[in-house]
């Protein structure tokens, strides 16, 4: 993931981002439906939770526009820079300052009100705000999620590797596979591990947004299909106005045929 270091000025300053900034406002949306359940418990071609509904950027976007708009009315002369994580911003670590969340052992964000299933955004803004304090670690001596992980990615706590991880290799990794390449544990996208384990989520609220829930085409996936490297219709469709349009019906059809022969292996 070589393009964070390309950005890094601008995560570490947010000046950089948008000069003459003095605030920056962090928000936090829970994407968490039951009905997302069915897909990230299958047995093999599980999808992580945040993956499963229509493409997030697309309607938290929306939301934080609305929000950029209601700021500008309480302070015309400001400029307010809005950002999901498509933008060179640390959203965890303002979260953090912010004091809606607490970046765990698992290097997620969490939220004593909601957990993990969450999204990230924020207003930057050369508006001078009243802070709030910072939110303090409550992980305590929870190794939960660090002793949950599959591929052992956690070398150690409040730290990932990603070489290891698996929402690396079956969403931001391209081309083939090596043999380095952990085993997927049948995740077809992503990887909940590690937020199922973490005894904050039993404070997860549904999120009143229906979209977050799984399209059609997800919901009635078909591995041994998309597995089919002629079959780029279907595989087209099942990433469309997803977020894993990013990742590419291709690599979700390479996914696949990585999941069916494990299984073989496995039986």
């Amino acid at each position: 993931m070589t393009y964070l270091s390309r950005t890094l000025a601008e995560r570490e300053d947010a000046t950089v981002l948008l000069p003459g900034a003095r605030s920056v406002v962090a928000l936090m949306l829970s994407y968490w439906r039951p009905e997302s359940e069915r897909l990230a418990g299958a047995e093999v071609g599980k999808v992580a939770r945040y993956a499963v509904g229509r493409d997030y950027h697309v309607l938290v976007r929306r939301k934080v526009r609305a929000l950029r708009k209601s700021l500008l009315r309480l302070d015309p002369s400001a400029e307010v820079h809005p950002t999901i994580d498509t933008s060179p911003v640390m959203e965890r670590a303002w979260a953090e300052r912010a004091g809606i969340a607490w970046i765990g052992k698992s290097t997620m964000a969490i939220a004593p009100e909601l957990g993990t299933y969450t999204f990230l955004a924020t207003l930057v803004t050369t508006s001078e705000l009243v802070p709030d304090p910072p939110s303090i670690d409550r992980c305590g001596s929870c190794t939960r999620c660090l002793d949950a992980c599959p591929t052992q990615a956690f070398p150690a706590p409040y730290e990932l590797d990603a070489t290891k991880c698996i929402t690396y290799w079956n969403v931001e990794r391209s081309g083939d596979f090596t043999p380095e390449t952990p085993a997927l544990h049948g995740w077809l996208a992503g990887c909940d591990v590690c937020q199922e384990v973490c005894p904050w989520n039993k404070f997860k609220q549904a999120s009143p947004e229906a979209r977050f829930g799984p399209t059609a085409a997800l919901d009635a996936l078909d591995l041994t299909r998309l597995a089919d490297p002629a079959d780029a219709d279907y595989h087209e469709a099942l990433v469309d106005k997803t977020a894993l349009k990013r990742t590419g019906g291709e690599a979700l059809s390479r996914n696949a045929r990585v999941l069916l022969r494990e299984q073989t292996k496995l039986d």
